[in-house]
């Protein structure tokens, strides 16, 4: 079998065409004109099993049996899927009778088509009017694209609307070639077809209705059946023609290396010959991005688009222009490094640009953007540089603009830093010149595409055990105050997500944030968001003075994003007059620390309090601190969870519950450890019992340890508190008793 082997599509843009016919007859004359190993496939997405019908076969296996096949596929395999006309045609069809629909993995698919290849020198494909995921993955194997259209006014309209959709999915134009079917002296112009549809036209088909109907009829394709006739010479002319060169050359385009970029014209408003250390692809990007700017007010466009179709319809106008531009500029560039430049061009002129792929990959948790041509992201815990780069710092600073601005918010030498959100809650940090040195740095914490709750903590994660879960949504539940505390990047906001789900749906949740992040399923929820100054320096809205005016707001819980100034005694403020499962987070290495850190917070508030009058602010107000670290392999754990017990003398009392103690490291460098219990029994467990609320003392007591390794280990039936079941009476450890929970 020869490697050079073709596949032709034929897509149409409106039904009524006659693409099921062409296509069947095209297959047909090519396997008796060429008497090469030739397939026809239906991949029509509105197929009823017409091609059935047309050819007079009953399918063995569809294509979407074919894409499930789970055995190697081989010339005798083949024998049991595909059918056999008596000409040699082999035939795969799309269903077998009009209840069935076309359906499949489309990854599949291609690496099944990749085996058809394999065995057939010509594969010819009934798209149908529809460009779906499925047609996608031939498109991208295509040697020619035979566009057919017939001589109406209607028609020829319909059909430059998928020729937009081909050139939004970046096809190059050279394999395009304009069929002209059921064509008739008195039809539209062969000139006026051409100027609509911007492309040539490889061939007309004569329109010969008696014989085509007699061919339907009986089952019997007229190339066969009506061989004389002019209609179907038309169709073994096209073949000749397609085999004369067009396809060669084609399937030449899409192994060919890029030619070398000519530089552009002196109209455009960058000059980019200066640059020597830029290899073509850059340059040719470069240009074009140039190019798309004149032709189109980009920043204009998608500050009035205020909904996603908006958008979305900017972006394919967008995608039509830069497919011309790349098409005119390099005509003979490889099609997978035409498709990435085009994508590359359209990420950065209506998308994120390089961020766009580190934001679809899921197993990347963060993104540091160090200027143009560098970028790092933490996958499984790991920083690591990534391939991906921006073209030029003005083009990632266009991307930081086009984050911020629909928030309200801006970035300039006056405001060279923000922070803001993406649309998926992804929180973003962007620093420009002439405080970041080496160009603008930018860095996204991203938000999980799932939500995450407490058992993906215990079981996915291993961040805490089953037992700590229950406790702390006992906890979070009954009311009390809860500090998050870790280091940057350790999941404050992600533990704090996921205890705030526990709130009871009855109360009134009021979020306060720099950028809003949290993700409450409750309903009675309201979001605050701070606000920057405007242009003049005036407006800014802080944290302080929305958690001030959330005390206006009848809140039943406050829960504040993050405590960083002196907001923090606002928020001590509120958890000691009533708002009691109030929660926040604090930077501190562990409880101790996030003691300190919230006296300390606290001072900036410009008081001028006493130290003890603050640590008894502290020591009334908080409940639990729940310490959490990123450790050296990349996971995340829950370190401790410690009580505040009250005061003694100018101290506050702290009494650890649970912690985690690292033991080691395994083979793979993964650090294992136990959960353990303190035996300290919290003070506000009898509380709990005076409501009906029952947690087994022996939960804070057990000598068992719960091994945390790489193997997430079933939490042990003495660590999960049995509510409601007995328990062994165990005396409290001293302590002053604090205020009551309420």
């Amino acid at each position: 079998m020869s490697s050079m082997n073709y596949v032709i599509g034929v897509i149409g843009g409106k039904g009524g065409v006659g693409k099921s016919v062409f296509t069947a007859n095209l297959a047909l004359a090519a396997q008796k004109e060429l008497r090469a190993p030739c397939l026809l496939m239906d991949l029509d997405n509105k197929s009823c099993g017409d091609q059935n019908i047309i050819v007079g076969l009953k399918p063995l296996k569809t294509v979407s049996e074919f894409i499930g096949y789970k055995g190697v596929i081989s010339q005798t395999s083949l024998k049991s899927i595909l059918s056999q006309h008596n000409s040699g045609l082999a035939y795969l069809a799309a269903v077998k009778s009009p209840e069935q629909s076309l359906s499949g993995d489309p990854r599949l698919f291609s690496q099944q088509l990749m085996s058809l290849e394999q065995n057939y020198k010509y594969i010819f494909v009934d798209l149908g009017c529809e460009v779906g995921e499925l047609q996608v993955e031939v498109l991208n194997r295509v040697s020619a694209l035979l566009v057919l259209v017939t001589p109406e006014i209607l028609v020829i309209n319909q059909t430059r609307r998928i020729l937009n959709e081909l050139m939004v999915a970046t096809l190059p134009t050279q394999l395009m070639q304009i069929i002209v079917n059921k064509h008739t002296s008195t039809a539209v112009q062969a000139s006026t077809i051409q100027q609509a549809l911007k492309l040539p036209i490889l061939n007309f088909v004569p329109n010969d209705e008696a014989v085509s109907l007699q061919a339907l009829s009986s089952s019997r394709p007229f190339v066969l059946s009506h061989s004389n006739t002019a209609m179907a010479r038309s169709y073994h002319q096209i073949i000749r023609q397609l085999t004369g060169g067009i396809l060669q050359k084609n399937k030449q385009l899409s192994r060919s290396q890029m030619s070398p970029v000519k530089k552009s014209s002196s109209t455009q408003k960058e000059d980019f010959s200066s640059n020597e250390n830029l290899d073509s692809n850059t340059l040719l990007r470069l240009q074009v991005h140039s190019e798309l700017i004149q032709e189109m007010d980009l920043n204009k466009d998608l500050t009035k688009a205020k909904t996603k179709k908006a958008t979305e319809e900017i972006r394919m106008k967008a995608s039509r222009i830069v497919t011309r531009l790349v098409d005119e500029k390099a005509k003979h560039l490889a099609r997978q490094e035409r498709s990435q430049i085009i994508k590359h061009v359209l990420d950065e002129a209506v998308g994120l640009g390089a961020l766009e792929e580190l934001l679809e990959d899921r197993s990347v948790t963060e993104i540091m953007v160090n200027g143009a041509s560098q970028i790092y992201c933490e996958k499984s815990g790991k920083i690591q540089l990534s391939p991906v780069t921006f073209t030029s710092n003005m083009h990632l600073k266009n991307v930081i603009e086009r984050i911020v601005t629909p928030l309200g918010r801006r970035i300039d030498e006056k405001t060279p830093y923000v922070d803001a959100r993406l649309a998926d809650g992804s929180r973003v940090n962007a620093v420009i010149e002439p405080l970041s040195i080496d160009g603008p740095a930018v860095t996204i914490r991203k938000f999980p595409s799932e939500r995450i709750v407490i058992q993906d903590l215990v079981k996915r994660f291993g961040s805490m055990t089953e037992a700590m879960g229950d406790f702390l949504k006992i906890c979070v539940e009954q009311g009390l105050n809860v500090i998050i505390s870790g280091g940057t990047g350790s999941g404050k906001t992600t533990l704090l997500n996921v205890l705030s789900a526990f709130i009871p749906e009855r109360e009134r949740i009021i979020t306060v944030e720099d950028a809003a992040e949290l993700q409450l399923k409750q309903t009675h929820v309201v979001r605050l968001e701070t606000r920057p100054a405007n242009m003049e320096g005036t407006g800014a809205i802080s944290i302080r003075d929305l958690i001030r005016n959330s005390l206006r707001m009848r809140p039943d819980r406050i829960v504040v994003g993050e405590c960083r100034d002196g907001a923090a005694l606002d928020m001590l403020s509120a958890m000691n007059t009533g708002h009691d499962g109030s929660m926040t987070t604090v930077h501190a290495n562990n409880p101790r620390e996030a003691v300190a850190r919230l006296e300390t917070l606290c001072l900036m508030a410009g008081m001028d309090l006493p130290a003890k009058a603050i640590r008894e602010q502290i020591a009334g107000a908080v409940n639990l601190i729940v310490q959490i670290s990123r450790l050296s392999d990349g996971s995340r754990k829950v370190k401790s969870i410690t009580e505040v017990a009250g005061m003694q003398g100018d101290v506050v009392t702290l009494q650890e519950i649970f912690r985690f103690k690292e033991s080691g490291f395994d083979k793979n460098r993964k650090i294992i450890g136990q959960f353990q219990a303190m035996g300290r029994i919290p003070s506000f467990i009898e509380r709990f019992e005076q409501r009906g609320i029952h947690i087994p003392r022996d939960l804070f007591t057990t000598q068992q340890s719960i091994s945390s390794g790489v193997k997430k280990t079933p939490v042990s039936g003495s660590m999960k508190p049995k509510l409601g079941g007995p328990s062994r009476v165990i005396r409290p450890l001293p302590s002053k008793t604090k205020k009551a929970v309420s």
